[in-house]
């Protein structure tokens, strides 16, 4: 079937020429004769051109022709501009499929890991550079931070370990008090604060606090273009931004953790006064009597690591956030869980560690 075209194929038209093609529609085979066009712009070209593709698609034969050399060029300039339709995926429901989904995140984990690590190593590298040249330090930047990540975390802190001491004290009262063994819990709320619970839920803590805020902070920086005007001024983003963050997490988390000990103690304390009967003289004695001061000391060891972690996750996630909103949302996010994750992580391989040494 042959559809002679005439006149203008221009966007004030389309209509009516949307019209005249759809005439041959139900044809097997359709000829577009373009002789008699007078003049034919990008959106008639469109037209044609889909409208060609439609045919296809239904397994129909269409060409266009009778097109001058100029027609057939803009034809072939706007043909090349569509970009190709991508087929649906099709779901992935095998084996195969959910190993290769598996792999691809396993490799983005791994990758995502080793880039950590060199950020890692630039941080290191410029504390080295910071430790030759003291006065580069950022000395009003770094107690800024010591005071938002410390001091204002105090109340929350305090809030949550005197009430884990509170749980803890109660929940092995219940239990112990089953065997009359209820001086022991003394044991229990001591070396669960100061071993593990006091410094682990402290870090959690700060991960969501401050990690989140670093990220939001830096990745902020990052959209309005200013870490490349500082970088056009010649300052270094990691000797700025990164590194007082960073220092100041390792100086105020374990001072966190001390505080945190202290209050979850405390709280413990009270519990057994009111649910067992222990005195606090009595809770002191026992406290003296069967606590080591390495299990204070373990909780202390790890609260630099956890700050490096915090610290390193939180920046280097701000620094990946790009132009967008939706990307510093998610990366926020994502340094709050991947914080969180690490370090539980570490905490775990200190636990094995200290077991194997014996401490």
């Amino acid at each position: 079937m042959d559809i002679n075209l005439s006149g203008r194929l221009v966007v004030a038209r389309l209509e009516e020429v949307t019209a005249q093609l759809s005439a041959g529609a139900a044809a097997p085979e359709v000829t577009f004769d373009l002789t008699a066009v007078e003049a034919l712009d990008t959106a008639g070209a469109w037209l044609l051109i889909e409208t060609q593709h439609q045919f296809q698609a239904r397994g129909g034969q269409c060409e266009i022709v009778g097109a001058s050399h100029a027609q057939a060029e803009l034809l072939e300039v706007v043909r090349n501009s569509i970009p190709e339709k991508l087929d649906k995926a099709k779901p992935r429901h095998g084996f195969y499929d959910w190993l290769d989904h598996v792999g691809q995140k396993t490799w983005r984990a791994i990758s995502g890991l080793v880039e950590i690590l060199g950020f890692l190593g630039a941080v290191i590298a410029r504390l080295g550079y910071v430790a030759l040249h003291p006065r580069r330090l950022r000395l009003t930047s770094l107690v800024h931070h010591m005071q938002e990540i410390g001091l204002n975390a105090i109340p929350i802190v305090s809030l949550m370990a005197f009430l884990i001491g509170v749980v803890m004290a109660f929940q092995g009262a219940v239990q112990l008090r089953q065997f009359g063994a209820e001086v022991f819990v003394v044991d229990l709320i001591a070396i669960s604060v100061l071993r593990e619970l006091g410094i682990l839920l402290t870090a959690i803590i700060v991960a969501g606090r401050s990690g989140a805020a670093f990220t939001a902070a830096i990745g902020s920086m990052k959209m309005r273009e200013e870490i490349d005007a500082m970088q056009t001024l010649g300052l270094d983003p990691i000797e700025v931004l990164v590194l007082p963050r960073v220092l100041a997490l390792i100086f105020v988390l374990p001072l966190l953790g001390f505080v945190a000990d202290i209050v979850g103690l405390v709280g413990g304390g009270l519990m057994s006064w009111i649910e067992l009967g222990v005195s606090p003289g009595m809770f002191q004695t026992r406290l003296y009597e069967s606590v080591d001061v390495w299990h204070y000391l373990v909780g202390l060891i790890k609260a630099p690591f956890f700050a490096v972690i915090i610290g390193i996750v939180g920046c280097y996630e701000g620094m990946k956030v790009g132009g967008d909103a939706e990307s510093l949302g998610r990366l926020t996010s994502t340094s709050v869980v991947l914080s969180i994750f690490l370090v539980i992580v570490a905490d775990a391989m200190f636990s094995i560690f200290f077991a194997i040494v014996g401490v």
